[in-house]
């Protein structure tokens, strides 16, 4: 019997690394879920009280959207065929102990791969029987369509979030366009301000050079008045 390499096993995968949990406690949390199908994964994973199992589940939705859009299987037909947690590398700590001593702390991490794949044709008939005869939707598609009402959501809430910022860079567009006009007024009547002073000055000379020739002229004719009383 020739045995399965580890990538060469079929099906669509999803892979997380360097995960901060050893790999020890993410098997644990593997074992429960290896073998079913998506939607009972999903819940085992949702109500675990185990920390990785945030991790997994989403590792879980990624291995799932990979096998809807790249292969184009739905949800509701796939189960976890393998899943397992490689060892990866240790982070060396150290801890003060007594009389000077010190000792080590191993923050150990792990890659975690899930790989998904469809029922067979005989499988998923069963399965459909059994969930006609119960009068209700499967847990596997009843997950798939929760999954599918997040992604609208989420495909929603980001041409929201992309409108909202096209709107506020068009407002900030229209407000800085605002600002260079009042920019410019203010400019203009600054210049306008500037130039009253030098009218007001001229015409403060004008007017100083017609009152000297004025008192001038009046000098003249008392000068003049003098002089006929003298020859009288």
């Amino acid at each position: 019997m020739v045995a399965t390499k580890t990538n060469e096993r079929p099906g669509t995968r999803a892979v997380v690394r360097y995960v901060r949990v050893s790999a020890s406690k993410a098997r644990e949390l593997l074992n429960l879920v290896r073998g079913e199908s998506y939607g009972r994964a999903a819940e085992i994973l949702a109500f675990s009280e185990r920390s990785v199992s945030d991790v997994v589940g989403k590792l879980l939705e990624s291995a799932v959207a990979n096998a809807e859009n790249n292969d184009g299987i739905p949800a509701e037909e796939l189960f976890i065929s393998t899943c397992y947690a490689d060892e990866g590398p240790t982070l060396k700590r150290w801890r003060p102990r007594a009389r000077g001593r010190a000792t080590r702390i191993n923050k150990r991490t792990c890659h975690i791969t899930i790989i998904v794949t469809r029922y067979d044709e005989a499988t998923l008939e069963t399965m459909r029987e059994r969930d006609a005869a119960k009068g209700r939707v499967g847990s596997s598609a009843h997950a798939a369509e929760a999954r599918r009402q997040r992604v609208e959501r989420s495909r929603a809430a980001a041409a929201e979030e992309a409108a909202a910022e096209e709107a506020a860079a068009e407002e900030a567009a229209h407000d800085h366009d605002h600002d260079e006009v009042a920019a410019d007024a203010v400019s203009s009547e600054d210049s306008k301000t500037a130039a009253e002073p030098d009218t007001a000055e001229a015409s403060d000379g004008v007017d100083g050079s017609v009152a000297e020739d004025a008192t001038d002229m009046d000098e003249a004719d008392e000068s003049a008045d003098d002089a006929e009383k003298e020859a009288n």
